[in-house]
Protein backbone atom coordinates (compact mmCIF):
# COMPACT_ATOMS: atom_id res chain seq x y z
CA UNK A 1 0.00 0.00 0.00
CA UNK A 2 2.84 2.73 0.94
CA UNK A 3 4.75 1.51 -2.23
CA UNK A 4 1.82 1.89 -4.45
CA UNK A 5 0.86 5.62 -2.61
CA UNK A 6 4.60 6.87 -3.14
CA UNK A 7 4.82 5.36 -6.64
CA UNK A 8 1.06 7.60 -7.38
CA UNK A 9 2.91 10.88 -5.44
CA UNK A 10 5.60 10.46 -8.23
CA UNK A 11 3.63 10.04 -11.20
CA UNK A 12 1.84 13.13 -9.80
CA UNK A 13 4.82 15.11 -9.52
CA UNK A 14 5.83 13.47 -13.04
CA UNK A 15 2.54 15.25 -14.59
CA UNK A 16 2.16 18.41 -12.65
CA UNK A 17 6.23 18.99 -13.96
CA UNK A 18 5.53 18.39 -17.48
CA UNK A 19 2.57 20.57 -17.36
CA UNK A 20 4.82 23.45 -16.16
CA UNK A 21 7.15 22.72 -19.15
CA UNK A 22 4.15 23.12 -21.42
CA UNK A 23 3.79 26.57 -20.99
CA UNK A 24 3.94 28.78 -23.87
CA UNK A 25 7.60 30.21 -24.04
CA UNK A 26 8.19 33.15 -27.07
CA UNK A 27 11.83 32.33 -27.70
CA UNK A 28 12.94 35.43 -29.98
CA UNK A 29 15.72 38.18 -30.85
CA UNK A 30 16.38 40.88 -32.99
CA UNK A 31 19.79 42.70 -33.73
CA UNK A 32 19.82 45.34 -30.90
CA UNK A 33 19.14 45.36 -27.56
CA UNK A 34 16.67 47.95 -25.35
CA UNK A 35 18.72 51.05 -24.32
CA UNK A 36 17.43 50.97 -20.63
CA UNK A 37 14.65 50.04 -18.60
CA UNK A 38 13.84 53.59 -17.40
CA UNK A 39 10.58 54.29 -19.15
CA UNK A 40 11.43 58.16 -19.84
CA UNK A 41 14.84 57.73 -20.74
CA UNK A 42 15.04 57.06 -23.93
CA UNK A 43 12.95 57.84 -26.97
CA UNK A 44 14.00 54.55 -28.75
CA UNK A 45 11.71 51.74 -30.75
CA UNK A 46 12.95 49.00 -29.33
CA UNK A 47 13.90 49.95 -25.98
CA UNK A 48 9.82 51.09 -26.32
CA UNK A 49 8.99 48.11 -27.31
CA UNK A 50 10.34 46.42 -23.94
CA UNK A 51 9.28 49.05 -21.11
CA UNK A 52 5.91 49.02 -22.75
CA UNK A 53 5.46 44.93 -21.63
CA UNK A 54 6.13 46.30 -18.33
CA UNK A 55 4.80 49.55 -18.46
CA UNK A 56 1.51 50.84 -19.61
CA UNK A 57 0.37 54.59 -20.87
CA UNK A 58 -3.11 56.07 -20.69
CA UNK A 59 -3.60 55.56 -23.92
CA UNK A 60 -2.75 52.76 -26.75
CA UNK A 61 -2.09 51.44 -29.94
CA UNK A 62 -3.04 48.19 -31.58
CA UNK A 63 -1.64 46.13 -33.63
CA UNK A 64 -3.46 48.27 -36.57
CA UNK A 65 -2.36 51.25 -34.96
CA UNK A 66 -5.70 52.34 -33.87
CA UNK A 67 -5.68 54.63 -30.51
CA UNK A 68 -7.33 52.39 -27.79
CA UNK A 69 -7.94 53.08 -24.06
CA UNK A 70 -5.09 51.21 -21.62
CA UNK A 71 -4.90 52.91 -18.11
CA UNK A 72 -7.14 55.63 -18.62
CA UNK A 73 -10.84 54.39 -19.62
CA UNK A 74 -11.77 57.06 -21.50
CA UNK A 75 -11.37 61.09 -22.26
CA UNK A 76 -12.81 64.30 -23.60
CA UNK A 77 -11.32 67.44 -24.93
CA UNK A 78 -11.96 70.81 -23.75
CA UNK A 79 -10.17 74.62 -24.73
CA UNK A 80 -7.85 73.98 -21.61
CA UNK A 81 -7.02 70.66 -21.88
CA UNK A 82 -7.67 66.94 -21.54
CA UNK A 83 -9.66 65.13 -18.77
CA UNK A 84 -8.93 61.05 -18.49
CA UNK A 85 -11.14 58.56 -16.98
CA UNK A 86 -8.77 55.90 -15.04
CA UNK A 87 -9.39 52.18 -15.25
CA UNK A 88 -10.04 51.39 -11.67
CA UNK A 89 -8.43 48.44 -9.79
CA UNK A 90 -5.08 48.08 -11.52
CA UNK A 91 -2.06 46.94 -9.37
CA UNK A 92 1.81 47.85 -9.97
CA UNK A 93 3.48 44.53 -10.28
CA UNK A 94 4.96 45.04 -6.19
CA UNK A 95 0.97 45.32 -5.45
CA UNK A 96 0.55 48.81 -4.88
CA UNK A 97 -3.14 50.63 -6.17
CA UNK A 98 -2.56 52.52 -9.31
CA UNK A 99 -4.33 56.29 -8.87
CA UNK A 100 -3.96 59.58 -10.21
CA UNK A 101 -1.26 60.57 -8.12
CA UNK A 102 0.81 58.06 -10.67
CA UNK A 103 -0.22 59.94 -13.26
CA UNK A 104 0.77 63.65 -12.03
CA UNK A 105 4.39 62.05 -11.12
CA UNK A 106 4.67 60.32 -14.31
CA UNK A 107 3.78 63.24 -16.16
CA UNK A 108 6.32 65.75 -13.91
CA UNK A 109 9.05 63.18 -14.37
CA UNK A 110 8.58 63.02 -18.32
CA UNK A 111 9.20 66.83 -18.63
CA UNK A 112 12.25 66.39 -16.80
CA UNK A 113 15.52 68.01 -18.45
CA UNK A 114 16.58 64.23 -18.63
CA UNK A 115 13.73 62.63 -20.32
CA UNK A 116 13.24 61.75 -23.97
CA UNK A 117 9.90 62.54 -23.61
CA UNK A 118 9.39 65.74 -22.61
CA UNK A 119 8.52 67.38 -26.18
CA UNK A 120 5.47 65.03 -26.08
CA UNK A 121 4.51 66.32 -22.25
CA UNK A 122 5.79 69.73 -22.85
CA UNK A 123 2.44 71.17 -24.02
CA UNK A 124 1.24 70.04 -20.85
CA UNK A 125 1.07 72.79 -18.14
CA UNK A 126 -0.01 70.72 -15.07
CA UNK A 127 -2.20 67.97 -14.28
CA UNK A 128 -4.68 68.48 -12.00
CA UNK A 129 -6.72 65.23 -9.30
CA UNK A 130 -10.19 65.62 -9.53
CA UNK A 131 -10.37 62.30 -7.54
CA UNK A 132 -8.38 59.18 -7.08
CA UNK A 133 -9.22 57.86 -10.81
CA UNK A 134 -10.03 61.35 -12.54
CA UNK A 135 -7.22 63.80 -13.58
CA UNK A 136 -7.20 66.66 -16.14
CA UNK A 137 -3.89 67.60 -18.35
CA UNK A 138 -4.53 71.48 -18.62
CA UNK A 139 -2.96 72.36 -22.13
CA UNK A 140 -1.00 75.81 -23.00
CA UNK A 141 -3.83 75.84 -25.18
CA UNK A 142 -6.35 74.21 -27.56
CA UNK A 143 -4.52 70.69 -27.87
CA UNK A 144 -6.21 68.47 -30.69
CA UNK A 145 -3.37 65.78 -31.12
CA UNK A 146 -2.55 65.04 -27.04
CA UNK A 147 -3.85 61.73 -27.09
CA UNK A 148 -1.93 60.82 -30.24
CA UNK A 149 1.43 61.97 -27.87
CA UNK A 150 0.62 59.77 -25.15
CA UNK A 151 0.52 56.20 -26.20
CA UNK A 152 4.54 56.31 -25.26
CA UNK A 153 4.09 57.70 -21.99
CA UNK A 154 4.53 55.41 -19.34
CA UNK A 155 3.23 55.53 -16.06
CA UNK A 156 5.65 55.19 -13.24
CA UNK A 157 4.59 54.17 -9.46
CA UNK A 158 5.35 56.96 -8.00
CA UNK A 159 6.14 55.76 -4.38
CA UNK A 160 8.63 53.04 -6.06
CA UNK A 161 10.32 55.35 -7.48
CA UNK A 162 11.15 57.60 -5.01
CA UNK A 163 11.70 54.46 -2.65
CA UNK A 164 14.08 53.89 -4.70
CA UNK A 165 15.85 57.04 -5.58
CA UNK A 166 14.45 57.24 -9.39
CA UNK A 167 12.03 59.95 -8.62
CA UNK A 168 14.43 61.81 -11.89
CA UNK A 169 14.65 59.87 -15.38
CA UNK A 170 18.46 58.20 -15.94
CA UNK A 171 20.86 60.58 -17.73
CA UNK A 172 21.39 58.33 -20.68
CA UNK A 173 23.91 60.32 -22.43
CA UNK A 174 25.61 61.13 -19.31
CA UNK A 175 25.81 57.13 -18.60
CA UNK A 176 24.32 57.36 -15.51
CA UNK A 177 23.20 54.01 -13.63
CA UNK A 178 20.34 54.05 -11.88
CA UNK A 179 17.78 51.52 -9.70
CA UNK A 180 15.29 51.85 -13.18
CA UNK A 181 17.90 51.37 -15.82
CA UNK A 182 18.19 47.08 -14.44
CA UNK A 183 14.65 47.04 -13.05
CA UNK A 184 10.76 47.95 -13.84
CA UNK A 185 7.30 48.10 -11.61
CA UNK A 186 5.08 48.53 -13.82
CA UNK A 187 1.01 47.74 -14.11
CA UNK A 188 1.91 45.80 -17.62
CA UNK A 189 1.15 42.06 -18.70
CA UNK A 190 4.64 41.01 -17.82
CA UNK A 191 7.28 41.01 -14.89
CA UNK A 192 10.22 41.51 -15.59
CA UNK A 193 12.04 38.06 -14.49
CA UNK A 194 15.73 39.05 -15.10
CA UNK A 195 18.26 41.38 -16.68
CA UNK A 196 21.55 40.91 -18.38
CA UNK A 197 22.01 43.85 -21.10
CA UNK A 198 23.16 42.12 -24.80
CA UNK A 199 23.06 38.75 -23.55
CA UNK A 200 18.83 37.89 -22.14
CA UNK A 201 16.25 39.01 -20.82
CA UNK A 202 13.06 37.12 -19.11
CA UNK A 203 10.19 38.31 -18.56
CA UNK A 204 6.68 36.49 -17.19
CA UNK A 205 3.10 36.93 -17.30
CA UNK A 206 1.67 39.17 -14.97
CA UNK A 207 -0.99 37.31 -13.22
CA UNK A 208 -2.97 39.97 -11.82
CA UNK A 209 -2.77 41.85 -14.99
CA UNK A 210 -6.36 43.80 -15.77
CA UNK A 211 -6.14 42.57 -19.56
CA UNK A 212 -5.71 39.20 -19.23
CA UNK A 213 -9.19 37.84 -20.13
CA UNK A 214 -9.85 41.07 -22.23
CA UNK A 215 -6.54 40.03 -25.23
CA UNK A 216 -6.05 36.66 -27.22
CA UNK A 217 -2.46 36.17 -26.39
CA UNK A 218 -1.28 32.87 -24.58
CA UNK A 219 2.45 33.97 -23.77
CA UNK A 220 3.41 32.91 -20.38
CA UNK A 221 6.72 33.54 -20.84
CA UNK A 222 9.19 35.99 -22.83
CA UNK A 223 13.01 35.41 -23.36
CA UNK A 224 14.42 37.73 -25.45
CA UNK A 225 18.23 37.47 -27.09
CA UNK A 226 19.81 39.95 -28.97
CA UNK A 227 21.90 38.54 -31.62
CA UNK A 228 23.58 41.14 -33.29
CA UNK A 229 25.33 39.09 -36.53
CA UNK A 230 22.84 38.82 -39.08
CA UNK A 231 23.74 35.15 -40.09
CA UNK A 232 23.93 34.19 -36.70
CA UNK A 233 20.16 35.74 -36.33
CA UNK A 234 19.03 33.35 -39.21
CA UNK A 235 20.83 30.57 -38.15
CA UNK A 236 18.97 30.44 -34.93
CA UNK A 237 15.39 30.37 -36.44
CA UNK A 238 16.17 27.99 -38.90
CA UNK A 239 17.35 25.37 -35.94
CA UNK A 240 14.79 26.25 -33.97
CA UNK A 241 16.41 27.99 -31.08
CA UNK A 242 14.41 31.02 -31.31
CA UNK A 243 10.79 31.24 -32.93
CA UNK A 244 10.38 34.68 -33.98
CA UNK A 245 13.14 37.00 -35.26
CA UNK A 246 12.14 40.94 -35.45
CA UNK A 247 14.51 42.04 -37.93
CA UNK A 248 15.08 39.23 -40.48
CA UNK A 249 18.13 39.98 -42.94
CA UNK A 250 16.18 40.97 -45.89
CA UNK A 251 19.25 39.12 -48.00
CA UNK A 252 17.89 35.66 -46.33
CA UNK A 253 14.41 36.54 -46.46
CA UNK A 254 13.84 33.72 -49.43
CA UNK A 255 15.61 31.05 -47.62
CA UNK A 256 14.06 31.83 -44.71
CA UNK A 257 10.50 31.67 -46.83
CA UNK A 258 11.53 28.14 -48.03
CA UNK A 259 12.31 26.76 -45.05
CA UNK A 260 9.88 24.28 -43.20
CA UNK A 261 8.13 25.28 -40.20
CA UNK A 262 8.87 28.96 -41.06
CA UNK A 263 7.00 32.16 -42.37
CA UNK A 264 8.00 36.02 -43.38
CA UNK A 265 5.94 38.31 -42.83
CA UNK A 266 6.56 42.30 -44.46
CA UNK A 267 4.98 45.70 -44.49
CA UNK A 268 5.65 49.37 -44.98
CA UNK A 269 7.03 51.01 -41.51
CA UNK A 270 6.29 54.12 -40.42
CA UNK A 271 10.14 55.51 -40.15
CA UNK A 272 12.54 56.94 -42.52
CA UNK A 273 15.83 56.24 -42.76
CA UNK A 274 17.90 59.92 -43.03
CA UNK A 275 21.92 61.36 -42.63
CA UNK A 276 21.56 64.59 -40.81
CA UNK A 277 24.72 67.12 -41.55
CA UNK A 278 25.47 69.75 -38.46
CA UNK A 279 24.84 72.94 -40.23
CA UNK A 280 25.50 74.85 -36.67
CA UNK A 281 28.57 74.72 -35.87
CA UNK A 282 31.04 77.30 -36.81
CA UNK A 283 33.92 74.33 -37.96
CA UNK A 284 33.04 70.75 -38.15
CA UNK A 285 34.85 68.40 -35.99
CA UNK A 286 36.14 65.80 -38.29
CA UNK A 287 36.41 67.89 -41.35
CA UNK A 288 40.23 69.23 -43.08
CA UNK A 289 38.58 72.31 -43.78
CA UNK A 290 38.93 74.49 -40.78
CA UNK A 291 37.70 77.88 -39.73
CA UNK A 292 34.38 77.09 -41.48
CA UNK A 293 31.99 74.63 -42.12
CA UNK A 294 30.91 73.14 -45.70
CA UNK A 295 27.58 71.98 -44.29
CA UNK A 296 26.57 75.85 -43.54
CA UNK A 297 26.65 76.19 -47.66
CA UNK A 298 22.96 74.91 -49.14
CA UNK A 299 24.78 73.88 -52.70
CA UNK A 300 26.73 71.32 -50.37
CA UNK A 301 23.43 70.14 -48.80
CA UNK A 302 22.39 69.60 -52.33
CA UNK A 303 25.39 68.01 -53.64
CA UNK A 304 25.05 65.58 -50.84
CA UNK A 305 21.59 64.96 -51.38
CA UNK A 306 22.10 64.31 -55.39
CA UNK A 307 25.05 62.63 -54.64
CA UNK A 308 23.53 59.91 -52.30
CA UNK A 309 21.78 57.08 -55.37
CA UNK A 310 19.06 56.06 -53.12
CA UNK A 311 17.19 53.96 -55.76
CA UNK A 312 20.78 52.19 -56.42
CA UNK A 313 20.55 51.18 -52.40
CA UNK A 314 17.08 50.09 -52.50
CA UNK A 315 18.43 47.82 -55.51
CA UNK A 316 21.32 46.82 -54.20
CA UNK A 317 21.31 46.91 -50.68
CA UNK A 318 17.87 46.82 -49.27
CA UNK A 319 16.83 43.90 -51.90
CA UNK A 320 14.03 46.33 -53.02
CA UNK A 321 12.54 46.48 -49.74
CA UNK A 322 12.47 50.50 -49.38
CA UNK A 323 11.19 53.79 -50.52
CA UNK A 324 13.15 56.57 -51.84
CA UNK A 325 12.33 59.80 -50.12
CA UNK A 326 13.11 63.04 -49.84
CA UNK A 327 11.36 63.42 -46.84
CA UNK A 328 11.61 61.94 -42.95
CA UNK A 329 7.96 61.23 -42.63
CA UNK A 330 6.56 57.87 -44.07
CA UNK A 331 3.46 57.52 -45.88
CA UNK A 332 0.16 57.35 -43.22
CA UNK A 333 1.45 60.02 -41.36
CA UNK A 334 -0.41 63.56 -41.86
CA UNK A 335 2.19 65.55 -43.27
CA UNK A 336 2.88 63.22 -45.94
CA UNK A 337 2.13 63.72 -49.47
CA UNK A 338 3.15 62.31 -52.83
CA UNK A 339 4.57 65.84 -54.13
CA UNK A 340 6.79 66.33 -51.25
CA UNK A 341 8.10 62.48 -50.70
CA UNK A 342 9.45 62.84 -54.52
CA UNK A 343 13.23 62.12 -54.56
CA UNK A 344 15.69 64.91 -55.32
CA UNK A 345 17.35 62.67 -57.57
CA UNK A 346 20.51 61.56 -58.64
CA UNK A 347 23.04 63.88 -60.59
CA UNK A 348 26.48 63.17 -60.15
CA UNK A 349 27.32 65.89 -63.02
CA UNK A 350 25.17 68.85 -60.90
CA UNK A 351 26.37 67.71 -57.63
CA UNK A 352 29.97 68.21 -58.74
CA UNK A 353 29.11 71.52 -60.34
CA UNK A 354 27.36 72.49 -57.23
CA UNK A 355 30.59 71.37 -55.42
CA UNK A 356 32.63 73.55 -56.93
CA UNK A 357 30.65 76.35 -57.04
CA UNK A 358 30.58 76.51 -53.40
CA UNK A 359 34.54 76.55 -53.29
CA UNK A 360 34.81 72.50 -52.47
CA UNK A 361 35.51 70.93 -56.49
CA UNK A 362 38.15 68.82 -54.62
CA UNK A 363 35.94 67.81 -51.71
CA UNK A 364 36.64 67.36 -48.19
CA UNK A 365 36.92 64.65 -45.20
CA UNK A 366 34.73 64.06 -42.73
CA UNK A 367 33.33 60.96 -40.76
CA UNK A 368 30.06 59.42 -40.66
CA UNK A 369 28.56 58.44 -37.56
CA UNK A 370 26.19 55.15 -38.32
CA UNK A 371 24.42 52.37 -36.15
CA UNK A 372 25.43 49.02 -36.90
CA UNK A 373 22.97 46.54 -34.87
CA UNK A 374 19.55 49.33 -35.02
CA UNK A 375 17.93 49.71 -38.85
CA UNK A 376 17.91 47.26 -41.56
CA UNK A 377 21.16 47.19 -43.18
CA UNK A 378 22.32 50.03 -41.34
CA UNK A 379 25.98 49.63 -41.75
CA UNK A 380 25.46 48.59 -45.43
CA UNK A 381 23.62 51.72 -46.21
CA UNK A 382 26.68 53.80 -44.54
CA UNK A 383 29.02 51.65 -46.78
CA UNK A 384 26.99 52.59 -49.73
CA UNK A 385 27.14 56.14 -49.14
CA UNK A 386 30.88 56.37 -48.37
CA UNK A 387 31.58 54.79 -52.13
CA UNK A 388 28.86 57.50 -53.53
CA UNK A 389 30.33 60.49 -52.11
CA UNK A 390 34.01 59.68 -53.01
CA UNK A 391 32.20 60.39 -56.44
CA UNK A 392 32.42 64.27 -55.82
CA UNK A 393 35.57 64.28 -53.93
CA UNK A 394 34.18 63.76 -50.49
CA UNK A 395 36.86 61.42 -48.37
CA UNK A 396 34.18 59.68 -45.42
CA UNK A 397 35.65 58.00 -42.79
CA UNK A 398 33.22 55.31 -41.70
CA UNK A 399 32.53 55.26 -38.22
CA UNK A 400 29.87 52.02 -37.67
CA UNK A 401 29.08 51.51 -33.66
CA UNK A 402 26.63 49.94 -31.67
CA UNK A 403 23.72 52.05 -31.06
CA UNK A 404 24.30 52.67 -27.58
CA UNK A 405 27.54 54.26 -28.11
CA UNK A 406 25.85 55.86 -31.26
CA UNK A 407 22.79 57.92 -30.18
CA UNK A 408 24.31 59.69 -27.30
CA UNK A 409 26.89 61.52 -29.59
CA UNK A 410 23.72 62.91 -31.70
CA UNK A 411 22.04 63.75 -28.19
CA UNK A 412 25.01 65.38 -27.10
CA UNK A 413 25.54 67.32 -30.51
CA UNK A 414 29.12 65.94 -31.51
CA UNK A 415 28.43 64.30 -34.54
CA UNK A 416 29.18 65.95 -37.60
CA UNK A 417 27.38 63.33 -39.89
CA UNK A 418 24.90 60.71 -38.98
CA UNK A 419 22.30 58.54 -39.61
CA UNK A 420 19.35 58.43 -37.67
CA UNK A 421 15.73 56.23 -38.30
CA UNK A 422 12.64 57.73 -37.19
CA UNK A 423 9.26 56.67 -36.29
CA UNK A 424 5.95 58.51 -35.72
CA UNK A 425 4.17 56.85 -32.87
CA UNK A 426 1.67 59.61 -32.99
CA UNK A 427 1.03 59.69 -37.20
CA UNK A 428 1.20 62.94 -37.14
CA UNK A 429 4.56 65.42 -38.55
CA UNK A 430 4.08 67.85 -35.37
CA UNK A 431 6.10 64.68 -33.99
CA UNK A 432 8.83 65.04 -36.00
CA UNK A 433 9.16 68.80 -36.26
CA UNK A 434 9.42 68.99 -32.41
CA UNK A 435 12.02 66.65 -32.05
CA UNK A 436 14.35 67.00 -35.40
CA UNK A 437 13.46 69.86 -37.06
CA UNK A 438 12.59 72.88 -33.97
CA UNK A 439 15.69 74.72 -33.56
CA UNK A 440 15.24 73.54 -29.90
CA UNK A 441 14.23 69.91 -30.27
CA UNK A 442 16.55 67.08 -28.38
CA UNK A 443 16.95 65.19 -31.82
CA UNK A 444 18.09 67.79 -33.82
CA UNK A 445 21.89 66.97 -34.36
CA UNK A 446 21.79 69.02 -37.49
CA UNK A 447 21.56 72.51 -35.11
CA UNK A 448 19.20 73.36 -38.36
CA UNK A 449 16.81 76.76 -37.34
CA UNK A 450 14.25 78.31 -38.90
CA UNK A 451 11.51 81.00 -37.34
CA UNK A 452 8.63 80.24 -39.46
CA UNK A 453 8.60 76.31 -39.01
CA UNK A 454 9.42 76.96 -35.60
CA UNK A 455 6.41 78.96 -35.04
CA UNK A 456 4.12 76.62 -37.75
CA UNK A 457 5.32 73.65 -35.24
CA UNK A 458 4.00 75.73 -32.03
CA UNK A 459 0.63 76.50 -33.96
CA UNK A 460 -0.06 73.02 -35.21
CA UNK A 461 0.01 71.81 -31.84
CA UNK A 462 -2.66 74.06 -30.73
CA UNK A 463 -4.50 74.55 -34.71
CA UNK A 464 -7.72 72.54 -34.23
CA UNK A 465 -9.03 73.09 -37.84
CA UNK A 466 -7.68 70.73 -39.65
CA UNK A 467 -7.97 71.83 -43.57
CA UNK A 468 -5.52 75.15 -41.70
CA UNK A 469 -3.58 72.48 -40.00
CA UNK A 470 -2.92 70.46 -43.01
CA UNK A 471 -1.85 73.90 -44.70
CA UNK A 472 0.69 74.87 -42.20
CA UNK A 473 1.96 71.23 -42.42
CA UNK A 474 2.65 71.82 -46.05
CA UNK A 475 3.81 74.89 -45.76
CA UNK A 476 6.92 73.52 -43.08
CA UNK A 477 7.56 70.57 -44.76
CA UNK A 478 7.99 72.68 -48.44
CA UNK A 479 10.69 74.36 -46.36
CA UNK A 480 12.49 72.39 -44.81
CA UNK A 481 12.80 70.05 -48.26
CA UNK A 482 13.78 73.10 -50.17
CA UNK A 483 17.05 73.92 -47.49
CA UNK A 484 17.67 70.03 -47.02
CA UNK A 485 19.21 70.51 -43.58
CA UNK A 486 19.00 65.88 -44.32
CA UNK A 487 19.36 63.14 -46.53
CA UNK A 488 16.60 61.68 -46.71
CA UNK A 489 17.40 57.65 -47.88
CA UNK A 490 14.53 55.77 -47.72
CA UNK A 491 11.35 54.42 -45.76
CA UNK A 492 11.78 51.00 -44.05
CA UNK A 493 9.80 47.62 -45.04
CA UNK A 494 9.84 45.38 -42.26
CA UNK A 495 10.06 41.96 -42.46
CA UNK A 496 9.26 39.70 -39.49
CA UNK A 497 10.27 35.90 -39.31
CA UNK A 498 8.65 33.47 -37.44
CA UNK A 499 7.41 29.82 -36.69
CA UNK A 500 4.35 28.66 -38.48
CA UNK A 501 3.15 27.79 -34.88
CA UNK A 502 2.92 31.19 -33.72
CA UNK A 503 0.50 33.88 -35.12
CA UNK A 504 2.41 37.27 -34.11
CA UNK A 505 0.12 40.50 -36.14
CA UNK A 506 2.75 42.40 -37.72
CA UNK A 507 2.67 45.76 -37.17
CA UNK A 508 3.93 48.93 -38.79
CA UNK A 509 5.31 50.48 -35.93
CA UNK A 510 8.13 47.38 -35.83
CA UNK A 511 6.57 46.42 -32.14
CA UNK A 512 6.07 43.02 -31.24
CA UNK A 513 3.18 42.94 -29.37
CA UNK A 514 2.26 39.90 -26.76
CA UNK A 515 -1.18 40.83 -25.87
CA UNK A 516 -2.32 39.43 -29.34
CA UNK A 517 0.33 36.58 -29.66
CA UNK A 518 -0.88 33.45 -30.00
CA UNK A 519 1.10 30.28 -29.48
CA UNK A 520 -0.21 27.14 -31.09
Amino acid sequence: MQTRKLFTVSLIAILTAGAVSAENVLRWTSQGDALTMDPHSQNEGPTMAMNGQFYEALVTRDEAMLLKPELASSWTSAADGWTFKLRKGVKFHDGADFTAEDVVFSFNRAKHEASDYKEQAKNVVSVEVIDDYTVKLLTDGPNPILPNQLSDLFIMDSGWAKANNVENPQDFAGKEETFAVRNANGTGPFVLGSRAPDEMTVLTRNANWWGNDMFPGNVDKIEYRPISNAATRVAALLSGEVDFVLDAPLQDLKRIEAADGLQVKTVAQIRSIFFGMDQGVDELRSSNIKGKNPFKDARVREAFNLSVDKKAIQRVVMEGLSFPTAMITPPGVLGNTPELDESYGFDLDRAKSLMADAGYGDGFEIQLDCPNNRYNNDEKICQAAVAMLAKIGVKVKLDAIPKAQHFPKIQKRVTDFYMLGWGVSTLDSHYVFSYLIESKGSWNGTGYSNARVDEITKMIASETDIPKRTALIDEAWTIVKSEMPYVPIHHQVLAWGMSDNIDIPISSDDRLRPRFVVMK
